[in-house]
């Protein structure tokens, strides 16, 4: 994949600026689980998603996760790029959630082209801003959303990312996802299969009533 079909403003840098991107990107094949960028000491530089899936999530001290979002074909990551940003770190870790392939700009390259265009500069800029929304959504979430309500959204989004209802996921990943433990997880789930909303499997969850979880979510 070209680096043109990651950047709407390519067509407005120079000649010389493309090259200079085209020439410092590195393609790179990620296994899943595979750590990508561990927080703002690890400045890996800007990734962008060829193919595959990737999860931005934040690590609490006492070692609990909880996932800000998810990055798809062509999706890219600023934030494993922070240390180009003057005051700006963010204790974000990336994780490949499936086999990837990923092109990645270091920090310095993509900084130099940035300060000599200023189309460049104002793109990042609005990446950095979605990114700041996807956080504030998440907080609004935690912070006024009941954990039934988070839960049936996380299992929504989640069918829609795999593409069925029947999802191929732990209690404990989902608590990881969600910033909770895998307990809460596992007596929430119990509440919905009881209301007829999920049944579970070892190792699945079938979503058996979607209208249902979208009720629930709010959707």
């Amino acid at each position: 994949m070209e680096l043109s079909c990651y950047f709407p403003v390519w067509d407005q840098l120079t000649q010389d600026q493309q090259a200079q991107l085209t020439g410092a990107a590195v393609c790179r094949k990620a296994k899943k689980d595979t750590l990508l960028h561990s927080g703002s000491a690890d400045c890996l530089g800007l990734l962008m998603v060829e193919s595959g899936q990737l999860r931005a999530y934040i690590l609490s001290d006492e070692g609990r996760e909880i996932t800000i979002y998810r990055l798809l074909e062509r999706d890219i990551c600023l934030l494993s790029a922070s240390c180009m940003m003057k005051g700006a770190r963010f204790d974000v870790a990336v994780e490949a959630e499936k086999d990837s392939s990923l092109w990645i700009i270091p920090s310095e390259a993509y900084r130099q082209v940035a300060a000599r265009s200023a189309p460049l500069a104002n793109y990042t800029n609005e990446l950095m801003a979605g990114r700041f929304s996807d956080v504030m959504w998440l907080m609004e979430q935690v912070l006024w959303k009941g954990m039934d309500q988070r839960l049936a959204a996380f299992l929504l989004e989640e069918a829609a990312l795999e593409g069925t209802d029947t999802l191929r996921i732990t209690h404990e990943k989902t608590g990881s996802h969600m910033g909770t433990a895998r307990e809460v997880v596992t007596r929430m789930l119990r509440y919905f299969q009881s209301e007829g909303l999920v049944s579970l499997k070892r190792g699945r969850i079938e979503l058996t009533d979607l209208p249902g979880l979208q009720a629930l979510a709010g959707q």
